[in-house]
């Protein structure tokens, strides 16, 4: 103690060591409380266990939500016909997740009905305005039927599901209904090269597909994938495969999956492929001079 009480005196007789120990105890005392009020405002430890959404409807979920502190916000909607309008599909982040209070949960809820369209004339436009014209408005492509003619893809009939769409029919369907299209086909352009689709999505794949004068045949989905996540899949598979040459309205069957992994080592496997078929017909041309 008497240690202690001398070195106080001999600090209290030194004003620098007096002011610097001040300075210290002032410099503690203020990162204190601003970690206290950084705790407070940035609630700090407070978190909330996102409940699960999905399956519930939507005037719930918002009630729910308000009792819990946390925003929801709807950024999709889908028209599944096995559930009832207003039920929520899906959500991120995904239930169990700790998050703060206040955080916004985004959802996906499912449509009281299906968005209805009017089918666009497009009777003589060329295959890929028809095509084009038919996507701005929500809808595809369901069939290309070639039939003889003097111009080579040029849109001659229309049809949706058997009914001749005429330029005044006003025709009112489902978005995402197909449409059938006959085409013509000139007696020199018999057959057209398969594009590469593999790691498109499925509506990129159709639109080039349609665009060649191809047909789109089985789609296959890999275990995992439903209609809320469908949109994310890219083609990993595709048959026939990508530079060889089909008649114009043959089918082309193609696979998807959610791995990235999976889309980008067949991307490569099939561009090798490509390349050798490539070479092989190349040489096959110069033995043949």
């Amino acid at each position: 103690m008497k240690t202690l009480r001398k070195i106080l005196e001999k600090i209290s007789g030194n004003v620098i060591a007096r002011n610097l120990i001040l300075a210290i105890c002032a410099v503690i005392i203020f990162i204190s409380l601003l970690s206290l009020l950084l705790n407070l405002f940035t609630r700090h430890n407070q978190y909330k266990i996102v409940p699960d959404f999905a399956g519930r409807h939507l005037s719930d979920v918002n009630a729910q939500a308000e009792r819990e502190h946390l925003r929801i916000e709807v950024t999709d909607s889908l028209y599944v016909p096995i559930y009832d309008g207003g039920i929520v599909l899906d959500q991120q982040p995904a239930a169990g997740t700790e998050v703060k209070s206040g955080r916004r949960i985004f959802v996906t809820v499912n449509s009281y009905r299906q968005k209805i369209v009017t089918v666009p004339y497009v009777t003589g436009f060329s295959l890929r305005q028809a095509k084009n014209v038919l996507e701005v408005a929500g809808l595809e492509i369901a069939e290309l039927r070639y039939v003889n003619d003097i111009a080579t893809n040029n849109v001659l009939q229309e049809y949706f599901e058997g009914r001749l769409i005429e330029k005044n029919s006003n025709l009112q369907v489902e978005a995402g209904s197909g449409i059938t299209l006959v085409v013509g086909k000139d007696s020199l352009t018999a057959s057209a090269e398969i594009p590469k689709v593999i790691g498109l999505k499925l509506n990129e794949a159709k639109s080039r597909l349609w665009e060649r004068g191809l047909n789109v045949g089985k789609i296959s989905f890999d275990e995992g994938i439903n209609l809320l996540n469908q949109k994310d899949s890219r083609v990993y598979e595709q048959s026939p495969e990508q530079g060889q040459s089909r008649g114009l309205g043959s089918s082309v069957s193609l696979r998807l999956t959610l791995d990235e992994k999976k889309v980008a080592e067949c991307s490569e496997r099939s561009d090798r492929a490509a390349k050798r078929r490539q070479l092989e017909k190349q040489q096959a041309a110069e033995e043949a001079l």
